[in-house]
């Protein structure tokens, strides 16, 4: 009788050694990633990554905590902790899609190919950036549809950001006649750009024959612009080419075909 009571003090006592560690783990848990959230919210970490941080800190603590307590109450952890590793091996591969994206996710908010407001192309889309979410990413398309793209196809393929640099070269081809006076069409050009504002100046536009092709004489007439002004140069500069090389008299070939027919008595 006097084994039993010892052993049942001594087992009452790992209870409340046990209820210690749990009580402890768990303010030392929301501690600790009240602590880590607080330093990357000062570092100016994004909320979404700053939250997924946390919830994951407090979970891991939380979980070493209860392992610790089952321990010192005697209950074998080995096939506990087999049996979490199951359980976490069996959910991810689940949810491994889910999980992709939301690694991707967290690799967008981290290294930041993009931001909100930008102009991208991704995943063969392209649009304004509007919401960079854990699991997707919300874009709107210049005709104005939202496409919701997931994370992961996104962070697994090239991204090419449109914004991420102040100024934009408008690329355009002109062809002419072989007919043409090619220094005429060269200061016709060089007029255009310089009579408008929105050209800078610096980096100097780029006039120059790129091909001499089957029909023309191909000009690249290639401006620099800041990178809101860029459709808006790119639409007129197009027509201001088309009505003064008319005015001049400058050719702009088109493809056409000259049939011979002979006739045979």
């Amino acid at each position: 009788m006097g084994d039993l009571g010892t052993t049942l003090i001594a087992f009452c006592g790992n209870i409340i050694v046990a209820g210690v560690i749990i009580f402890v783990g768990r303010w030392a848990a929301g501690k600790i990633s009240g602590i880590a959230v607080s330093m990357m919210e000062k570092r100016g970490v994004d909320e979404i990554l700053t939250t997924f941080a946390g919830n994951a800190m407090r979970i891991a603590i939380l979980a070493f905590v209860i392992v610790a307590a089952l321990g010192q109450i005697g209950i074998e952890t080995a096939s506990f902790v087999a049996i979490l590793a199951a359980a976490g091996l069996a959910i991810a591969l689940a949810f491994q899609g889910s999980l992709s994206n939301l690694a991707s996710g967290v690799l967008l908010v981290t290294f930041r190919p993009f931001n909100v407001g930008d102009f991208v192309e991704a995943s063969g889309i392209s649009g304004i950036v509007e919401k960079i979410e854990i699991f997707t990413t919300q874009i709107r398309t210049p005709d104005n549809r939202t496409i919701i793209i997931p994370n992961a196809s996104i962070a697994g393929g090239n991204i090419i950001n449109y914004s991420s640099k102040p100024t934009r070269r408008v690329d355009l081809v002109v062809g002419v006649g072989y007919q043409d006076d090619l220094d005429k069409v060269r200061a016709v050009l060089t007029e255009l750009l310089e009579a408008d504002s929105r050209i800078l100046s610096d980096p100097e536009p780029t006039i120059g024959v790129v091909e001499l092709a089957d029909s023309s004489v191909n000009f690249v007439v290639r401006p620099w612009v800041a990178g809101a002004d860029y459709w808006p140069v790119h639409f007129d500069l197009h027509e201001a080419i088309k009505k003064r090389f008319d005015a001049e008299g400058i050719n702009i070939p088109f493809p056409q075909r000259d049939v011979h027919l002979h006739q045979v008595a």
